[in-house]
């Protein structure tokens, strides 16, 4: 297994700082904005800041549709836009950034979702700090990875696939936010699915196991945190792979449920389990294996998903298996992204 280094992580600028095509007004920018992935109430409405500053854009707000179906349907029109622009959470980037890497275009990340985990990556805090970095022509190519999940995908992936106990967690969570709030629709969500959740088996380098979730991030991750899903680097040239073997279903969900510093103290206080696997790698074969009866639970930028396995897939011993066989790869630099540059950077810092 190869280890993480020491390369700083987080908040500076990447080593694949390029500039971009500089977009002043609009023009030629084709913008999908996602008005239902959520809402932050101390962010201004991103729709009004792209419509004052770039006239000339066209900006297409979705309405039962899918973002890379009505991005693709703009590129094949009479005047296809040589700038996508998306606005949402990171379900609805990862949908933009797959069409953006299929045709070769820049991509503009406004937030606009609940979870803007990519986009916190980029440094872009705002629709404001977006349009900036658009007019400048600042960006980078960053990291992405491709999900093949049985019959199902490609998938773009950003920030984050999993299998397992998250998964559930997630979809539970979100369910539960409108009413509760984040933090308790957390906990009630965690305490739910590790009444009903049973640990999956995994194919995995030759070998098997149980584990209540496999995570594979772009770019190295918190060390402190078995299941992180907030990117902090953009090219580090990694999958971060991380596998929470089966064990205590308390301290399962408190690994998985609870965020950098909360986790911290739980693993002082011994209550975060230690059968835990971290390595890095650019691409990853697994076969999923849920118990009798039961779908396999996968999630990818927050987006989850039910498959159930289909036919008999090899493991790697020879031996045919059921399951889900899972394909992860890393695209060094395969998306074009606007982000602050340097001055913008120091700028906001100070």
């Amino acid at each position: 297994m190869s280890q993480p280094d020491a390369r700083p992580r987080g908040g500076g600028l990447a080593a694949s700082d390029r500039a971009l095509p500089p977009c002043p007004d609009g023009d030629g920018l084709f913008v999908v904005a996602n008005r239902s992935s959520g809402t932050a109430v101390v962010r201004a409405d991103p729709l009004r800041t792209l419509h004052e500053r770039l006239p000339r854009a066209v900006v297409h707000e979705l309405d039962d549709e899918d973002a890379a179906t009505v991005l693709r349907r703009a590129l094949a029109g009479d005047a296809p836009p040589r700038i996508l622009g998306i606005v949402g959470g990171d379900g609805t980037v990862a949908s933009a950034a797959a069409v953006a890497v299929e045709h070769g275009l820049p991509l503009l990340v406004v937030p606009g979702g609940t979870f803007n985990h990519f986009a916190r990556a980029l440094g872009v805090t705002d629709a404001a700090v977006a349009v900036d970095a658009l007019v400048a022509g600042t960006g980078s190519a960053v990291d992405v990875a491709e999900l093949r999940v049985g019959r199902l995908g490609p998938f773009t992936v950003l920030n984050a696939a999993s299998v397992g106990i998250y998964p559930d967690f997630v979809a539970r969570r979100d369910r539960l936010r409108p009413r509760l709030g984040k933090w308790l629709g957390g906990v009630v969500g965690a305490a739910a699915a590790v009444r009903r959740v049973a640990p999956v088996g995994i194919s995995i380098r030759g070998r098997r196991a149980r584990v209540w979730s496999l995570v594979v991030s772009v770019g190295r991750d918190d060390p402190l945190v078995p299941a992180p899903l907030q990117r902090h680097g953009t090219d580090d040239g990694v999958l971060d792979v991380r596998i929470l073997h089966a064990g205590s279903r308390s301290r399962a969900v408190a690994a998985l449920a609870f965020g950098r510093r909360t986790a911290a103290v739980l693993r002082g206080l011994g209550l975060l389990p230690e059968r835990s696997e971290a390595w890095t790698t650019t691409d990853l074969d697994v076969v999923v294996r849920p118990a009798a009866g039961r779908t396999a639970a996968f999630a990818h930028d927050g987006e989850p998903m039910q498959v159930r396995p289909d036919d008999p897939v090899a493991t790697g011993t020879g031996q045919p298996t059921t399951g889900v066989p899972v394909q992860v790869r890393l695209l060094p630099g395969a998306l074009d992204v606007y982000r602050p540059g340097e001055g913008e950077t120091d700028a906001a810092a100070n």
